[in-house]
């Protein structure tokens, strides 16, 4: 009997650490806006692709809690962006705990999905089983 509740409590405190481990993908949202940009891409067949530097930064920013853009930018010396007027659309769905992102330009519509979202990192998977690492982007400090 006592074997039995020994398995009960030890059967119940995994569980439990499980799902207290376990993200809550509507929780990545809040984390998603900003700038960042590429630190490493982990591709499907395990290669890895480590970026020490970027002379592009994404800046994701909501229009509100479920759609918004995304944008290429260019950081100059000068603590400033260059840009064009191009901007990915999207719009955010949690699908079966997932946190899934639709993008759609005139030229093409795909989905990615966020797979952690932190105050300084981001990392997302892509169609083709691309795991993207990205960093929050710190402008250069000169001084």
């Amino acid at each position: 009997m006592i074997q039995k509740i020994r398995r009960s409590i030890l059967i119940l405190t995994t569980v439990a650490l499980l799902t207290s481990c376990t993200k809550n993908p509507e929780e990545f949202i809040e984390h998603i806006e900003g700038y960042w940009e590429i630190e490493k891409v982990t591709l499907k067949n395990g290669s890895i692709k480590e970026y020490n530097y970027n002379d592009t930064i994404d800046f994701i920013s909501l229009e509100d809690s479920l759609n918004g853009i995304r944008k290429k930018l260019k950081p100059n010396f000068m603590g400033t962006f260059e840009t064009s007027d191009d901007a990915e659309t999207f719009q955010i769905k949690i699908e079966n705990d997932s946190l899934n992102i639709y993008y759609e330009t005139a030229f093409d519509s795909w989905k990615e999905t966020i797979l952690l979202a932190t105050k300084d990192q981001l990392k997302v998977i892509n169609k083709y089983d691309a795991v993207f690492l990205y960093k929050r982007y710190e402008p250069l400090n000169l001084d």
